[in-house]
Protein backbone atom coordinates (compact mmCIF):
# COMPACT_ATOMS: atom_id res chain seq x y z
CA UNK A 1 0.00 0.00 0.00
CA UNK A 2 2.80 2.42 0.89
CA UNK A 3 4.64 1.56 -2.33
CA UNK A 4 1.52 2.33 -4.40
CA UNK A 5 1.04 5.70 -2.69
CA UNK A 6 4.72 6.58 -3.16
CA UNK A 7 4.59 5.65 -6.84
CA UNK A 8 1.47 7.76 -7.35
CA UNK A 9 3.14 10.69 -5.56
CA UNK A 10 6.24 10.69 -7.76
CA UNK A 11 4.23 10.22 -10.95
CA UNK A 12 2.07 13.28 -10.25
CA UNK A 13 4.61 15.54 -8.47
CA UNK A 14 5.53 18.73 -10.32
CA UNK A 15 5.91 22.48 -9.76
CA UNK A 16 3.21 24.91 -10.85
CA UNK A 17 5.68 27.79 -11.24
CA UNK A 18 9.00 26.09 -12.05
CA UNK A 19 10.80 29.30 -13.12
CA UNK A 20 11.17 30.20 -9.46
CA UNK A 21 13.54 27.25 -9.11
CA UNK A 22 16.14 29.25 -11.04
CA UNK A 23 16.77 31.15 -7.79
CA UNK A 24 18.05 28.01 -6.05
CA UNK A 25 21.49 28.02 -7.77
CA UNK A 26 21.81 31.73 -6.94
CA UNK A 27 21.01 31.07 -3.28
CA UNK A 28 23.43 28.13 -3.20
CA UNK A 29 26.24 30.17 -4.76
CA UNK A 30 25.71 33.08 -2.37
CA UNK A 31 25.66 30.70 0.58
CA UNK A 32 28.93 29.05 -0.53
CA UNK A 33 30.63 32.42 -0.91
CA UNK A 34 29.53 33.65 2.50
CA UNK A 35 30.11 30.30 4.24
CA UNK A 36 33.86 30.29 3.59
CA UNK A 37 36.11 31.65 6.39
CA UNK A 38 36.22 35.41 5.98
CA UNK A 39 38.49 36.58 8.81
CA UNK A 40 41.69 35.76 10.65
CA UNK A 41 41.61 33.08 13.36
CA UNK A 42 42.77 35.81 15.77
CA UNK A 43 40.18 38.56 15.37
CA UNK A 44 41.97 41.14 17.49
CA UNK A 45 45.41 40.52 16.03
CA UNK A 46 47.17 43.32 14.28
CA UNK A 47 47.06 43.45 10.53
CA UNK A 48 50.89 43.58 10.51
CA UNK A 49 51.24 40.04 11.94
CA UNK A 50 51.61 37.31 9.35
CA UNK A 51 48.65 34.90 9.24
CA UNK A 52 50.77 31.79 9.99
CA UNK A 53 52.37 33.50 13.00
CA UNK A 54 48.95 34.57 14.23
CA UNK A 55 47.71 31.01 13.95
CA UNK A 56 50.59 29.60 16.05
CA UNK A 57 50.18 32.44 18.54
CA UNK A 58 46.47 31.67 18.93
CA UNK A 59 47.23 28.01 19.60
CA UNK A 60 49.91 28.90 22.19
CA UNK A 61 47.60 31.24 24.05
CA UNK A 62 44.73 28.72 24.09
CA UNK A 63 44.15 26.82 27.34
CA UNK A 64 43.63 23.10 26.74
CA UNK A 65 42.62 21.52 23.45
CA UNK A 66 39.34 22.13 21.79
CA UNK A 67 37.43 19.01 20.86
CA UNK A 68 36.95 18.78 17.12
CA UNK A 69 33.34 19.20 16.08
CA UNK A 70 31.74 16.27 14.34
CA UNK A 71 29.11 18.50 12.80
CA UNK A 72 29.74 21.92 11.23
CA UNK A 73 28.81 24.92 13.33
CA UNK A 74 25.48 26.50 12.35
CA UNK A 75 25.98 30.05 11.18
CA UNK A 76 23.40 32.75 10.41
CA UNK A 77 24.16 32.39 6.72
CA UNK A 78 23.13 28.72 6.92
CA UNK A 79 19.72 29.48 8.37
CA UNK A 80 19.21 32.33 5.90
CA UNK A 81 20.07 30.10 2.94
CA UNK A 82 17.76 27.35 4.17
CA UNK A 83 14.98 29.87 4.76
CA UNK A 84 15.31 31.36 1.29
CA UNK A 85 15.48 27.89 -0.27
CA UNK A 86 12.28 26.83 1.47
CA UNK A 87 10.47 30.00 0.44
CA UNK A 88 11.67 29.59 -3.13
CA UNK A 89 10.40 26.01 -3.27
CA UNK A 90 7.09 27.12 -1.78
CA UNK A 91 6.74 29.91 -4.33
CA UNK A 92 7.46 27.42 -7.13
CA UNK A 93 4.25 25.65 -6.14
CA UNK A 94 4.86 21.95 -5.48
CA UNK A 95 1.75 19.93 -6.30
CA UNK A 96 0.79 16.30 -6.70
CA UNK A 97 -3.01 16.26 -6.26
CA UNK A 98 -5.96 17.91 -7.97
CA UNK A 99 -8.42 20.18 -6.22
CA UNK A 100 -11.80 18.42 -6.00
CA UNK A 101 -14.71 19.86 -7.90
CA UNK A 102 -17.27 21.18 -5.36
CA UNK A 103 -20.03 19.80 -7.58
CA UNK A 104 -18.60 16.28 -7.52
CA UNK A 105 -18.28 13.82 -4.69
CA UNK A 106 -15.13 14.30 -2.64
CA UNK A 107 -14.91 10.56 -2.29
CA UNK A 108 -15.12 8.00 -5.08
CA UNK A 109 -18.51 6.33 -5.59
CA UNK A 110 -18.51 2.78 -4.28
CA UNK A 111 -20.59 -0.24 -5.22
CA UNK A 112 -20.74 -2.85 -2.45
CA UNK A 113 -21.34 -6.32 -3.89
CA UNK A 114 -22.31 -8.94 -1.32
CA UNK A 115 -22.72 -12.65 -1.94
CA UNK A 116 -26.01 -13.89 -0.47
CA UNK A 117 -25.96 -17.65 -1.00
CA UNK A 118 -26.30 -20.75 1.15
CA UNK A 119 -22.53 -21.04 1.46
CA UNK A 120 -22.49 -17.65 3.23
CA UNK A 121 -24.48 -19.17 6.11
CA UNK A 122 -21.47 -21.25 7.20
CA UNK A 123 -20.37 -20.51 10.77
CA UNK A 124 -16.61 -20.90 10.31
CA UNK A 125 -16.50 -17.09 10.47
CA UNK A 126 -18.62 -16.37 13.57
CA UNK A 127 -21.47 -15.77 13.88
CA UNK A 128 -21.66 -16.69 10.18
CA UNK A 129 -20.18 -15.41 6.96
CA UNK A 130 -23.22 -13.38 5.92
CA UNK A 131 -23.68 -11.74 9.32
CA UNK A 132 -20.00 -10.80 9.42
CA UNK A 133 -20.27 -9.35 5.90
CA UNK A 134 -23.18 -7.16 7.02
CA UNK A 135 -21.16 -5.95 9.98
CA UNK A 136 -18.27 -5.02 7.67
CA UNK A 137 -20.65 -3.11 5.41
CA UNK A 138 -21.90 -1.06 8.35
CA UNK A 139 -18.30 -0.32 9.37
CA UNK A 140 -17.52 0.81 5.84
CA UNK A 141 -20.62 3.01 5.63
CA UNK A 142 -19.53 4.76 8.83
CA UNK A 143 -16.30 5.73 7.06
CA UNK A 144 -17.97 6.86 3.84
CA UNK A 145 -19.17 10.16 5.35
CA UNK A 146 -22.08 10.61 2.97
CA UNK A 147 -20.21 9.55 -0.18
CA UNK A 148 -22.34 7.91 -2.91
CA UNK A 149 -22.69 4.18 -2.28
CA UNK A 150 -24.70 1.47 -4.04
CA UNK A 151 -25.55 -2.09 -3.02
CA UNK A 152 -25.67 -5.21 -5.22
CA UNK A 153 -26.61 -8.70 -4.00
CA UNK A 154 -25.92 -11.88 -5.89
CA UNK A 155 -26.08 -15.65 -5.70
CA UNK A 156 -27.10 -17.54 -8.84
CA UNK A 157 -28.36 -14.18 -10.19
CA UNK A 158 -27.25 -10.62 -9.50
CA UNK A 159 -29.62 -7.83 -8.48
CA UNK A 160 -29.22 -4.12 -7.83
CA UNK A 161 -30.60 -3.59 -4.34
CA UNK A 162 -29.99 0.16 -3.93
CA UNK A 163 -28.60 2.55 -6.59
CA UNK A 164 -25.93 5.14 -5.82
CA UNK A 165 -27.10 7.23 -2.88
CA UNK A 166 -25.48 9.45 -0.26
CA UNK A 167 -28.16 8.57 2.32
CA UNK A 168 -26.60 5.90 4.52
CA UNK A 169 -29.88 5.39 6.37
CA UNK A 170 -31.46 4.19 3.13
CA UNK A 171 -28.90 1.41 2.77
CA UNK A 172 -29.12 0.03 6.30
CA UNK A 173 -32.59 -1.62 6.20
CA UNK A 174 -31.77 -3.32 2.91
CA UNK A 175 -28.46 -4.63 4.24
CA UNK A 176 -30.23 -5.98 7.31
CA UNK A 177 -32.89 -7.66 5.16
CA UNK A 178 -30.43 -9.63 3.03
CA UNK A 179 -30.81 -13.33 3.77
CA UNK A 180 -30.03 -16.43 1.74
CA UNK A 181 -33.72 -17.21 1.14
CA UNK A 182 -34.39 -13.88 -0.61
CA UNK A 183 -32.36 -14.94 -3.64
CA UNK A 184 -34.40 -16.73 -6.32
CA UNK A 185 -31.50 -18.94 -7.47
CA UNK A 186 -28.67 -20.24 -5.30
CA UNK A 187 -25.13 -20.22 -6.65
CA UNK A 188 -22.11 -17.96 -7.17
CA UNK A 189 -22.50 -15.86 -10.33
CA UNK A 190 -19.85 -13.24 -9.59
CA UNK A 191 -19.45 -12.29 -13.25
CA UNK A 192 -23.07 -11.12 -13.44
CA UNK A 193 -22.59 -9.13 -10.23
CA UNK A 194 -19.50 -7.46 -11.70
CA UNK A 195 -21.45 -6.51 -14.82
CA UNK A 196 -24.25 -5.02 -12.70
CA UNK A 197 -21.79 -3.01 -10.58
CA UNK A 198 -19.99 -1.63 -13.62
CA UNK A 199 -23.32 -0.61 -15.11
CA UNK A 200 -24.06 1.43 -11.98
CA UNK A 201 -20.67 3.19 -12.07
CA UNK A 202 -21.06 4.09 -15.74
CA UNK A 203 -23.64 6.69 -14.68
CA UNK A 204 -21.29 8.29 -12.12
CA UNK A 205 -19.31 11.40 -13.02
CA UNK A 206 -16.09 10.21 -11.37
CA UNK A 207 -14.15 6.93 -11.37
CA UNK A 208 -15.43 4.58 -8.71
CA UNK A 209 -14.67 1.41 -6.80
CA UNK A 210 -16.21 -2.03 -6.43
CA UNK A 211 -15.91 -4.10 -3.25
CA UNK A 212 -16.88 -7.78 -3.25
CA UNK A 213 -17.75 -9.45 0.04
CA UNK A 214 -17.64 -13.10 -0.90
CA UNK A 215 -16.34 -16.49 0.15
CA UNK A 216 -14.71 -17.16 -3.24
CA UNK A 217 -14.90 -16.80 -7.01
CA UNK A 218 -15.65 -19.63 -9.43
CA UNK A 219 -13.06 -20.40 -12.11
CA UNK A 220 -15.60 -19.72 -14.86
CA UNK A 221 -15.96 -16.11 -13.68
CA UNK A 222 -12.24 -15.25 -13.72
CA UNK A 223 -12.13 -14.16 -17.40
CA UNK A 224 -14.79 -11.53 -16.68
CA UNK A 225 -12.64 -10.01 -13.93
CA UNK A 226 -9.52 -10.08 -16.10
CA UNK A 227 -11.32 -8.22 -18.89
CA UNK A 228 -13.05 -5.67 -16.67
CA UNK A 229 -12.73 -1.90 -17.10
CA UNK A 230 -9.58 -0.44 -15.57
CA UNK A 231 -11.31 2.86 -14.73
CA UNK A 232 -12.74 1.44 -11.50
CA UNK A 233 -10.68 -0.02 -8.67
CA UNK A 234 -11.59 -3.48 -7.38
CA UNK A 235 -11.36 -5.11 -3.96
CA UNK A 236 -12.25 -8.49 -2.46
CA UNK A 237 -12.99 -9.14 1.20
CA UNK A 238 -12.82 -12.91 1.60
CA UNK A 239 -15.26 -14.25 4.21
CA UNK A 240 -13.30 -17.39 5.03
CA UNK A 241 -10.92 -18.48 7.79
CA UNK A 242 -7.26 -17.66 7.36
CA UNK A 243 -6.23 -21.23 6.50
CA UNK A 244 -8.85 -21.68 3.75
CA UNK A 245 -7.69 -21.64 0.15
CA UNK A 246 -9.15 -19.38 -2.53
CA UNK A 247 -7.93 -20.73 -5.87
CA UNK A 248 -7.76 -18.28 -8.75
CA UNK A 249 -8.08 -15.12 -6.68
CA UNK A 250 -4.43 -14.18 -7.19
CA UNK A 251 -4.98 -14.27 -10.96
CA UNK A 252 -7.18 -11.14 -10.89
CA UNK A 253 -4.98 -8.18 -11.90
CA UNK A 254 -4.83 -4.85 -10.01
CA UNK A 255 -7.21 -5.92 -7.27
CA UNK A 256 -6.79 -5.68 -3.52
CA UNK A 257 -7.58 -8.99 -1.83
CA UNK A 258 -7.89 -9.20 1.94
CA UNK A 259 -9.27 -11.75 4.37
CA UNK A 260 -11.76 -10.76 7.01
CA UNK A 261 -10.28 -9.73 10.35
CA UNK A 262 -11.94 -9.56 13.75
CA UNK A 263 -11.08 -5.86 14.01
CA UNK A 264 -11.36 -2.99 11.52
CA UNK A 265 -7.98 -3.41 9.84
CA UNK A 266 -9.52 -4.92 6.71
CA UNK A 267 -12.02 -2.09 6.23
CA UNK A 268 -9.40 0.58 6.99
CA UNK A 269 -7.14 -0.93 4.35
CA UNK A 270 -9.87 -0.87 1.72
CA UNK A 271 -10.81 2.72 2.59
CA UNK A 272 -7.19 3.84 2.06
CA UNK A 273 -6.89 1.78 -1.11
CA UNK A 274 -10.02 3.21 -2.72
CA UNK A 275 -9.10 6.75 -1.68
CA UNK A 276 -5.61 6.38 -3.18
CA UNK A 277 -7.01 5.14 -6.49
CA UNK A 278 -9.51 8.00 -6.51
CA UNK A 279 -6.71 10.57 -6.07
CA UNK A 280 -4.73 8.96 -8.89
CA UNK A 281 -7.75 9.12 -11.17
CA UNK A 282 -8.38 12.76 -10.27
CA UNK A 283 -4.74 13.61 -11.05
CA UNK A 284 -5.40 12.53 -14.65
CA UNK A 285 -8.41 14.83 -15.02
CA UNK A 286 -7.17 17.88 -16.91
CA UNK A 287 -10.36 19.82 -16.10
CA UNK A 288 -9.42 20.09 -12.42
CA UNK A 289 -6.93 22.59 -11.06
CA UNK A 290 -3.80 21.38 -9.31
CA UNK A 291 -3.69 21.87 -5.54
CA UNK A 292 -0.79 24.13 -4.55
CA UNK A 293 1.01 22.56 -1.56
CA UNK A 294 3.64 25.26 -1.18
CA UNK A 295 2.10 26.50 2.05
CA UNK A 296 3.34 23.32 3.76
CA UNK A 297 6.87 24.71 3.56
CA UNK A 298 5.82 27.89 5.37
CA UNK A 299 5.95 26.09 8.73
CA UNK A 300 9.64 25.01 8.65
CA UNK A 301 10.47 28.42 7.16
CA UNK A 302 8.78 30.10 10.13
CA UNK A 303 10.82 27.99 12.56
CA UNK A 304 14.03 29.05 10.85
CA UNK A 305 12.91 32.67 10.95
CA UNK A 306 12.70 32.43 14.76
CA UNK A 307 16.51 32.19 14.88
CA UNK A 308 16.69 35.82 13.79
CA UNK A 309 15.33 36.87 17.16
CA UNK A 310 18.53 35.53 18.68
CA UNK A 311 20.85 38.26 19.90
CA UNK A 312 23.95 38.65 17.75
CA UNK A 313 22.55 36.49 14.97
CA UNK A 314 23.78 38.53 11.98
CA UNK A 315 25.63 38.24 8.70
CA UNK A 316 29.17 39.48 8.04
CA UNK A 317 29.18 42.88 6.37
CA UNK A 318 32.51 42.49 4.56
CA UNK A 319 34.96 39.76 3.60
CA UNK A 320 37.98 41.74 4.86
CA UNK A 321 36.68 43.14 8.13
CA UNK A 322 35.38 41.45 11.26
CA UNK A 323 31.68 40.68 11.35
CA UNK A 324 29.58 43.74 12.08
CA UNK A 325 26.40 43.26 14.03
CA UNK A 326 23.16 44.43 12.57
CA UNK A 327 21.64 47.06 14.79
CA UNK A 328 18.04 46.36 13.86
CA UNK A 329 17.66 42.62 13.36
CA UNK A 330 13.92 43.01 13.57
CA UNK A 331 13.96 44.89 10.26
CA UNK A 332 15.54 41.94 8.46
CA UNK A 333 13.07 39.58 10.14
CA UNK A 334 10.18 41.73 9.01
CA UNK A 335 11.45 41.58 5.43
CA UNK A 336 11.73 37.80 5.63
CA UNK A 337 8.22 37.49 7.04
CA UNK A 338 6.91 39.73 4.27
CA UNK A 339 8.50 37.38 1.75
CA UNK A 340 6.90 34.45 3.57
CA UNK A 341 3.58 36.25 3.45
CA UNK A 342 3.88 36.57 -0.31
CA UNK A 343 4.36 32.82 -0.50
CA UNK A 344 1.36 32.29 1.77
CA UNK A 345 -0.79 34.22 -0.68
CA UNK A 346 -0.31 31.37 -3.16
CA UNK A 347 -2.38 29.06 -0.98
CA UNK A 348 -5.33 27.97 -3.14
CA UNK A 349 -8.79 27.41 -1.72
CA UNK A 350 -10.82 27.52 -4.91
CA UNK A 351 -10.53 26.42 -8.49
CA UNK A 352 -9.96 30.05 -9.45
CA UNK A 353 -9.28 33.34 -7.68
CA UNK A 354 -10.77 36.72 -8.29
CA UNK A 355 -8.55 39.80 -8.34
CA UNK A 356 -11.34 41.93 -6.89
CA UNK A 357 -10.99 42.68 -3.18
CA UNK A 358 -13.17 44.71 -0.83
CA UNK A 359 -13.32 45.36 2.88
CA UNK A 360 -15.62 43.07 4.86
CA UNK A 361 -18.42 44.93 6.61
CA UNK A 362 -19.05 42.21 9.19
CA UNK A 363 -16.99 41.90 12.34
CA UNK A 364 -15.04 38.79 13.18
CA UNK A 365 -16.67 36.41 15.63
CA UNK A 366 -15.45 36.81 19.24
CA UNK A 367 -13.45 33.56 19.12
CA UNK A 368 -11.44 34.96 16.19
CA UNK A 369 -10.43 38.19 17.91
CA UNK A 370 -6.94 36.92 18.65
CA UNK A 371 -6.43 35.35 15.22
CA UNK A 372 -7.61 38.52 13.49
CA UNK A 373 -4.61 40.31 15.01
CA UNK A 374 -2.20 37.73 13.66
CA UNK A 375 -3.58 37.24 10.14
CA UNK A 376 -5.13 39.33 7.44
CA UNK A 377 -8.84 38.64 6.79
CA UNK A 378 -8.08 36.47 3.76
CA UNK A 379 -5.31 34.56 5.60
CA UNK A 380 -7.72 33.92 8.47
CA UNK A 381 -10.31 32.74 5.96
CA UNK A 382 -7.73 30.38 4.43
CA UNK A 383 -6.99 28.93 7.84
CA UNK A 384 -10.67 28.38 8.61
CA UNK A 385 -11.25 26.76 5.20
CA UNK A 386 -8.45 24.33 5.97
CA UNK A 387 -10.37 23.34 9.09
CA UNK A 388 -13.62 23.02 7.06
CA UNK A 389 -15.26 25.81 9.06
CA UNK A 390 -16.80 27.39 5.99
CA UNK A 391 -19.41 29.50 7.78
CA UNK A 392 -16.76 31.25 9.87
CA UNK A 393 -14.48 31.52 6.83
CA UNK A 394 -17.24 33.28 4.91
CA UNK A 395 -17.43 35.87 7.69
CA UNK A 396 -13.65 36.28 7.72
CA UNK A 397 -12.88 36.72 4.02
CA UNK A 398 -12.67 40.22 2.61
CA UNK A 399 -12.38 39.03 -0.99
CA UNK A 400 -16.00 38.76 -2.25
CA UNK A 401 -15.26 35.76 -4.46
CA UNK A 402 -13.67 33.78 -1.65
CA UNK A 403 -16.45 34.83 0.70
CA UNK A 404 -19.08 33.68 -1.79
CA UNK A 405 -17.29 30.39 -2.34
CA UNK A 406 -17.10 29.79 1.42
CA UNK A 407 -20.82 30.52 1.71
CA UNK A 408 -21.44 28.01 -1.06
CA UNK A 409 -19.41 25.35 0.77
CA UNK A 410 -21.26 26.12 4.00
CA UNK A 411 -24.61 25.51 2.31
CA UNK A 412 -25.78 29.14 2.26
CA UNK A 413 -26.55 29.06 -1.44
CA UNK A 414 -28.78 32.14 -1.62
CA UNK A 415 -26.22 34.23 0.30
CA UNK A 416 -23.47 32.96 -2.00
CA UNK A 417 -25.45 33.96 -5.08
CA UNK A 418 -26.04 37.45 -3.66
CA UNK A 419 -22.39 37.89 -2.68
CA UNK A 420 -21.11 36.84 -6.11
CA UNK A 421 -23.64 39.00 -7.97
CA UNK A 422 -21.26 41.98 -7.89
CA UNK A 423 -18.44 40.12 -9.70
CA UNK A 424 -18.04 39.75 -13.45
CA UNK A 425 -15.29 37.13 -13.71
CA UNK A 426 -16.20 33.75 -15.29
CA UNK A 427 -15.20 31.93 -12.10
CA UNK A 428 -17.53 34.03 -9.95
CA UNK A 429 -20.44 33.76 -12.38
CA UNK A 430 -19.99 29.99 -12.65
CA UNK A 431 -19.96 29.56 -8.85
CA UNK A 432 -22.98 31.82 -8.59
CA UNK A 433 -24.79 29.68 -11.17
CA UNK A 434 -24.10 26.55 -9.13
CA UNK A 435 -25.42 28.28 -6.01
CA UNK A 436 -28.55 29.21 -7.92
CA UNK A 437 -29.03 25.60 -8.97
CA UNK A 438 -28.68 24.47 -5.38
CA UNK A 439 -31.23 27.05 -4.22
CA UNK A 440 -33.75 26.11 -6.92
CA UNK A 441 -33.29 29.22 -9.11
CA UNK A 442 -32.96 27.21 -12.29
CA UNK A 443 -33.82 29.91 -14.80
CA UNK A 444 -31.33 32.34 -13.22
CA UNK A 445 -28.73 29.57 -13.23
CA UNK A 446 -29.31 28.96 -16.94
CA UNK A 447 -28.79 32.66 -17.65
CA UNK A 448 -25.56 32.63 -15.61
CA UNK A 449 -24.21 29.55 -17.39
CA UNK A 450 -24.98 31.12 -20.76
CA UNK A 451 -23.13 34.25 -19.67
CA UNK A 452 -20.08 32.17 -18.67
CA UNK A 453 -20.04 30.50 -22.08
CA UNK A 454 -20.24 33.90 -23.77
CA UNK A 455 -17.13 34.98 -21.86
CA UNK A 456 -15.28 31.67 -22.23
CA UNK A 457 -16.76 29.07 -24.58
CA UNK A 458 -14.45 26.37 -23.20
CA UNK A 459 -14.95 27.03 -19.51
CA UNK A 460 -14.75 23.62 -17.72
CA UNK A 461 -18.16 22.29 -16.73
CA UNK A 462 -20.20 25.26 -17.94
CA UNK A 463 -21.73 23.64 -21.01
CA UNK A 464 -22.46 20.38 -19.20
CA UNK A 465 -24.11 22.08 -16.22
CA UNK A 466 -26.09 24.35 -18.55
CA UNK A 467 -27.54 21.28 -20.22
CA UNK A 468 -28.39 19.71 -16.86
CA UNK A 469 -30.04 22.90 -15.58
CA UNK A 470 -32.20 23.08 -18.70
CA UNK A 471 -33.24 19.45 -18.31
CA UNK A 472 -34.13 19.99 -14.64
CA UNK A 473 -36.19 23.08 -15.46
CA UNK A 474 -37.99 21.30 -18.30
CA UNK A 475 -38.68 18.30 -16.09
CA UNK A 476 -40.09 20.46 -13.29
CA UNK A 477 -42.36 22.34 -15.68
CA UNK A 478 -43.62 19.06 -17.09
CA UNK A 479 -44.13 17.61 -13.62
CA UNK A 480 -46.08 20.64 -12.48
CA UNK A 481 -48.33 20.40 -15.52
CA UNK A 482 -48.93 16.71 -14.96
CA UNK A 483 -49.69 17.30 -11.28
CA UNK A 484 -52.18 20.05 -12.05
CA UNK A 485 -53.92 17.87 -14.63
CA UNK A 486 -53.94 14.93 -12.25
CA UNK A 487 -55.35 17.02 -9.41
CA UNK A 488 -58.18 18.26 -11.59
CA UNK A 489 -58.99 14.72 -12.67
CA UNK A 490 -58.88 13.16 -9.23
CA UNK A 491 -60.68 15.97 -7.42
CA UNK A 492 -63.90 15.26 -9.31
CA UNK A 493 -63.77 11.56 -8.42
CA UNK A 494 -62.72 12.01 -4.81
CA UNK A 495 -66.21 12.34 -3.31
CA UNK A 496 -67.65 9.32 -5.16
CA UNK A 497 -64.62 7.21 -4.21
CA UNK A 498 -64.96 8.06 -0.51
CA UNK A 499 -68.64 7.15 -0.60
CA UNK A 500 -67.90 3.76 -2.15
CA UNK A 501 -65.24 3.08 0.48
CA UNK A 502 -67.65 3.92 3.30
CA UNK A 503 -70.26 1.57 1.83
CA UNK A 504 -67.74 -1.28 1.66
CA UNK A 505 -66.72 -0.77 5.30
CA UNK A 506 -70.31 -0.71 6.47
CA UNK A 507 -71.24 -3.80 4.42
CA UNK A 508 -68.39 -5.87 5.88
CA UNK A 509 -69.45 -7.48 9.16
CA UNK A 510 -66.11 -9.21 9.92
CA UNK A 511 -64.05 -7.11 12.37
CA UNK A 512 -60.76 -8.54 11.07
CA UNK A 513 -61.43 -7.12 7.61
CA UNK A 514 -62.36 -3.66 8.76
CA UNK A 515 -60.07 -0.81 7.77
CA UNK A 516 -58.75 0.81 10.97
CA UNK A 517 -59.88 4.37 11.46
CA UNK A 518 -56.76 5.28 13.46
CA UNK A 519 -53.82 5.98 11.06
CA UNK A 520 -51.27 4.57 13.52
CA UNK A 521 -53.30 1.37 13.81
CA UNK A 522 -53.48 1.13 10.01
CA UNK A 523 -49.71 1.63 9.65
CA UNK A 524 -49.05 -1.15 12.19
CA UNK A 525 -50.88 -3.64 9.99
CA UNK A 526 -48.52 -3.11 7.05
CA UNK A 527 -45.68 -5.55 6.33
CA UNK A 528 -42.49 -3.46 6.46
CA UNK A 529 -40.05 -6.34 6.02
CA UNK A 530 -37.40 -5.49 3.42
CA UNK A 531 -36.58 -9.20 3.15
CA UNK A 532 -40.01 -10.05 1.81
CA UNK A 533 -39.94 -7.07 -0.52
CA UNK A 534 -36.56 -8.02 -1.97
CA UNK A 535 -37.57 -11.67 -2.25
CA UNK A 536 -40.57 -10.78 -4.39
CA UNK A 537 -38.69 -8.25 -6.50
CA UNK A 538 -35.68 -10.54 -7.11
CA UNK A 539 -37.99 -13.39 -8.09
CA UNK A 540 -39.80 -11.15 -10.58
CA UNK A 541 -36.51 -9.93 -12.04
CA UNK A 542 -35.15 -13.45 -12.35
CA UNK A 543 -38.34 -14.65 -14.01
CA UNK A 544 -38.27 -11.75 -16.47
CA UNK A 545 -34.57 -12.32 -17.18
CA UNK A 546 -33.59 -8.77 -16.25
CA UNK A 547 -31.63 -9.00 -13.03
CA UNK A 548 -30.73 -5.64 -11.62
CA UNK A 549 -33.74 -3.89 -13.10
CA UNK A 550 -35.88 -1.38 -11.26
CA UNK A 551 -34.48 0.33 -8.24
CA UNK A 552 -36.35 0.18 -4.95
Amino acid sequence: MFTEDLSAFFSAFHFLRPLWLLLLPVILLAWWRLRRPQHSPLPNASEHIAPHIATHLARALSVGQREQRRWPHLLPVDSLAALLALLTLATAGPSWTRMPDPLMARTAPLVIVIQVSQSMTEKDVPPNRLARAKQKIFDLLARRDGAPTALVAYAGTAHRVVPLTDDQNLLRPYVEGLEADVMPVDGNNAASALHTAEGILEKAETPGSILFLTDGIEARDLPAFKQRSSNNSLGFLILQPGNAKTPGMNQIPTARISRVTPDSRDIDGFARYFDSNFRQAMAKDSNLQWNDRGWWLAWPAALLALLWFRRGWALPASSKRPAQKIQHAGTDLALLLCFAGSVYSFIPITTAQSPITSVAHEEFPPENAFLSRLFTPDQLGHWLVGRREYARAANAFSDPYRRGYAQYQAGYFEDAANTLAMLDSPEAIFTRAMAQVKSGQYQDAINSFERVLQMDAKYPGAEKNLKLAREILQYMKKSRGDEEEKDEQTQSDEDSYDKEQQKEVQANDQPTNQIPVNPEQWMSTLDTSTSEFMKQRFAAEAAAGRAGGDSP
